[in-house]
């Protein structure tokens, strides 16, 4: 970072979108909101000198250049690194899915592993000298290898908060079960989708990472910036010194995070949520108008992950969902209420109560009016769709080049192998025949004895494809048939989601999610499938294509951050996949515990009591799977004409951001309204989010203003150590809950209405 002007690599903060991170925000089942308003990493680094003018630059599409007096590294992959790095990454595992059950967002453990893993293996190396394991240097390298474990391990959790407590919502698992009852099924599901990415993306490295990286503008921001940052905490005694304040203060803001969380439990009314309205309400001698704007969820929640989000996104998208919020549930809602299109459902006989309504209930579909959570879910996920496939289609030169290169190495392999056994085909010689190298291509810095062994990714590809198929056909009654559609779909989805994620940041998964969905609602329309057998392999074929489009997305993403450090591709890669097999089993038991813990996530029959966990994505994943297979669910009328319309209004804003505030009008995009993150507010029925969201982004708005060098050491590591704070801190409180000591049980429910919060 650049502190006091030293003459070291400006780094910021990754420009992350509402996304998947502990440090970058990562939304994995919903819409990821590009940031517009932080300092873009561009092609170059300069540093500076004292007196603050320009003396060099570098290049970040070659590896970086490191500090001369670092050691080599003869093997970074060390025990202590991976066992570190899997560790972080199972804390983050268990924020991710208390936050996305909330929210529908997960967060990547990329700098979270990165930063921590720093302060943890350096403590090893001073303490641990002359041991075996726990001892010796720690480098670079080896920080790249903790951030890549950790990077594994705390993945595949978006399924959890979306595809899979949707089946159950639907009730299209087996009759009187929990998930408890289904942890065989959960775990296998999990096991293809994790390593089905894992090893299909493993030969794309040197297509996206070397051929094409220059050419095609692919930054990959938040990996970039997280080489930056891992090179930056080994620059010599300045670079440590700097470290340690980020792990200072990253620990002090994960520690006050996790506290505050686990003691709001048994205060919520007072240290958690602060219900103004309520509070209005009761003051004024249990009056009604109070409880109307209540109703609406307008209260304020003390949340550090989401102040924390808030300070890593930025005015522009944080303004956005806020405005969101307030269009949808100060505006639209009650105006639906009003004239009769939507209803909404008393909580309490009490006449003190009278006028507390539940305006969020999806239950009985089909039979009554439905709510406007319903109504609003449309066009949420209307814009959430259109916005993401628009933001694909206005990089066709990008998806271009990219299906160009597979079609050609392609056409080699074929070619290599019938010449291997004596026989030729003039159509694969042709089209097969090697590509003139482009003028942009960097060499490979990793000799070829570093490199994933074909053989690798191509046997573990294969059990995985027949494994998958087994299991697809006995456990989710899948024909092997739509297996390879949703394996063929989901390689699509990850390819193209890594070309624009590592132009745009924001990794568009809603798209690949939802577009799966539409297209097995096609394939199963017809097929004289029961609606519960279609709406079950619906949720799995979209499950199956965002779950590996987000393993081999994070994947590229360490294979580009490791390009940067110079780490041994294979070596991050074992990092990953050991990881990965950790994540495996480590999710689903998470999601039993929360799940058992918090039954009104899965039993729909539930969700008109309070309940802590909105499930956005549940519900927005249900939702579309009854839509394409449901002929007694429909999506209201109205609804349906303001979708199309937003839908459009979305697409045209993409293409007049990207075609036309181009060159000297580009500095314009910045007050275009950040439509993913209005239609997150649209989908997820608590204005609390947004609102604190904002609350976040206006403290990070003023600290850039009026003291950037503490920004640059100390902002994300706040951020960071909130999120993941909170986020272990959600589980504890689970634990809590099935021990029966809880806030409920133990604590005070004071200023809360109904004295429920």
């Amino acid at each position: 970072m650049d502190d006091e002007k030293r003459a070291v690599p400006v780094t910021t903060a990754p420009p992350s979108g509402l996304a998947t991170t502990t440090g970058t925000i990562h939304p994995f089942a919903e819409s990821t909101p590009q940031q517009e308003n932080t300092t873009d990493l561009k092609d170059d680094v300069y540093k500076t000198s004292d007196a603050g003018e320009e003396i060099e630059e570098e290049d970040l599409y070659l590896p970086l250049k490191m500090e001369a007096e670092i050691p080599h590294e003869e093997n970074p992959l060390t025990i202590r690194a991976v066992v570190v790095g899997i560790i972080l990454g199972s804390l983050v595992s268990a924020s991710n899915l208390y936050l996305g059950l909330k929210t529908g967002f997960t967060f990547s453990a990329n700098m979270f592993g990165a930063i921590f893993g720093y302060g943890i293996l350096k403590f090893f190396e001073k303490s641990g000298k002359g041991l075996p394991i726990i001892g010796g240097y720690f480098g670079p390298q080896e920080n790249s290898i903790v951030q890549a474990a950790a990077t594994g391990a705390g993945g595949i959790g978006g399924i959890f908060v979306a595809g899979i407590p949707a089946m159950y919502r639907l009730g299209v698992m087996p009759e009187g079960h929990t998930p408890r009852d289904d942890i065989g099924s959960i775990f296998t599901i999990t096991l293809v989708c994790s390593f089905l990415g894992l090893f299909y993306v493993t030969p794309l490295r040197k297509f996206f990472i070397i051929q094409v990286a220059r050419e095609l503008k692919l930054m990959f921001p938040t990996p970039t910036a997280v080489g930056l940052t891992i090179r930056a905490m080994h620059a010599g005694a300045a670079g440590s010194l700097e470290a340690i304040k980020k792990l200072k203060c990253l620990g002090l803001s994960f520690g006050a995070s996790f506290v505050h969380r686990i003691v709001s439990y048994y205060a919520v009314g007072i240290l958690y949520d602060w219900h103004f309205f309520t509070w209005f309400h009761i003051w004024s001698g249990y009056t009604s108008w109070a409880l109307n704007i209540e109703s609406w969820g307008w209260y304020f929640e003390w949340t550090p992950a989401f102040i924390g989000s808030g300070i890593l996104i930025g005015l522009n998208p944080a303004i956005s969902m806020f405005l969101g919020s307030v269009t949808a549930w100060g505006l639209i809602g009650p105006l639906l209420v009003h004239y009769g299109e939507c209803i909404g459902i008393q909580r309490s006989e009490d006449p003190k109560w009278d006028g507390l309504y539940s305006f969020t209930s999806l239950s009985k579909l089909g039979t009554r009016t439905p709510s406007p959570r319903y109504w609003l879910l449309w066009p949420g996920v209307m814009i959430m769709v259109c916005a993401s496939m628009a933001e694909l289609l206005v990089q066709y030169k990008v998806i271009g080049v990219g299906f160009g290169s597979l079609w050609n190495q392609g056409c080699a392999g074929m070619n290599r192998f019938l010449v291997a056994r004596g026989k030729s085909s003039p159509f694969f010689a042709k089209h097969g025949a090697p590509r003139v190298k482009s003028e942009y291509e960097v060499e490979d810095p990793a000799p070829a004895h570093e490199q994933v062994k074909s053989w690798m990714w191509i046997s573990g590809l294969l059990v995985t494809l027949v494994v998958g198929m087994i299991i697809f056909h006995f456990q989710w009654d899948m024909h092997p048939g739509l297996t390879i559609l949703s394996f063929i779909l989901a390689f699509l989805f990850s390819f193209l989601a890594i070309q624009i994620g590592a132009v745009t940041d924001s990794t568009p998964l809603t798209a690949a999610a939802k577009a799966s969905q539409l297209i097995f609602g096609a394939a199963t329309s017809h097929s004289g499938f029961s609606i519960q057998h279609a709406q079950k392999v619906n949720l799995v074929a979209g499950g199956l294509a965002s779950g590996g489009a987000d393993v081999a997305t994070s994947l590229v993403s360490d294979f580009r951050t490791g390009f940067l450090i110079g780490t041994s591709p294979i070596k991050q890669w074992t990092a990953q996949a050991l990881g990965t097999f950790v994540a495996v089993w480590l999710a689903p038991g998470l999601f039993v515990l929360f799940t058992t813990a918090y039954p009104c996530i899965w039993d729909i029959t539930l969700e008109d009591e309070t309940c802590p966990f909105q499930v956005p994505s549940v519900t927005a994943w249900a939702a579309v799977a009854q839509a394409v297979t449901d002929p007694k669910v429909k999506i209201p009328l109205k609804s349906g004409i303001f979708s199309i319309v937003m839908g459009i209004v979305s697409v045209l804003q993409v293409i007049f951001r990207h075609f036309y505030l181009v060159g000297p009008r580009e500095k314009y995009r910045k007050w275009l309204p950040n439509w993913g993150a209005i239609a997150l507010s649209w989908v997820i029925p608590a204005p609390v989010f947004a609102s604190a969201a904002l609350l976040g982004a206006i403290i990070a708005a003023v600290w850039r203003k009026y003291d950037m060098r503490t920004w640059d050491i100390y902002g994300y590591a706040v951020a960071a150590g909130f999120i993941a704070g909170e986020g272990l801190g959600g589980v504890v409180g689970a634990v809590l809950t099935l021990a029966g000591v809880d806030g409920t049980v133990k604590g005070s429910q004071i200023g809360c209405p109904l004295n429920e919060c």
